[in-house]
């Protein structure tokens, strides 16, 4: 089965990242790699990719005849925010709990574990088309 672990954050988290230092960045990066590297060589890693800052985020509704209307990044109220996400295929949603719990624990600063929030849902997928 197909999971998608989606990383939230808020922007006071993203905004205290720049009071890391290197050291603590680079532990951080360092764990996120390793584990991508597990899962690759597990082939349970399908993608995974972090996301651009919330105020690069375009929000897209088709208007009148379908043309686009944007608008700048997330709500101006909105909180939080999706920072990254990985899909991965494995075989049961346990798994894909204990993989976002390793996520989770990504260090931060002084190396104490993150606890960042990871939502894991099942990626639905159709019917074989003999099926339909």
């Amino acid at each position: 089965m197909k999971y998608m672990l989606l990383m939230g954050g808020t922007q006071a988290s993203f905004d205290s990242m720049n009071t890391w230092s290197p050291d603590e960045i680079q532990a951080h990066l360092n764990h996120m790699d390793e584990l991508d590297g597990e899962l690759r060589e597990s082939g349970e890693l399908v993608d995974g990719l972090g996301l651009a800052p919330p105020d690069q985020a375009k929000i897209v509704v088709a208007g009148d005849g379908g043309t686009p209307e944007i608008t700048d990044g997330p709500f101006p109220e909105a909180k939080e925010f999706l920072a990254g996400y990985w899909m991965v295929e494995c075989e049961s949603l346990e798994r894909a709990i204990e993989i976002a719990a390793r996520t989770s624990a990504a260090p931060g600063p002084g190396g104490a574990p993150m606890n960042m929030q990871i939502e894991v849902r099942e990626v639905m997928e159709a019917p074989p088309a003999e099926e339909m």
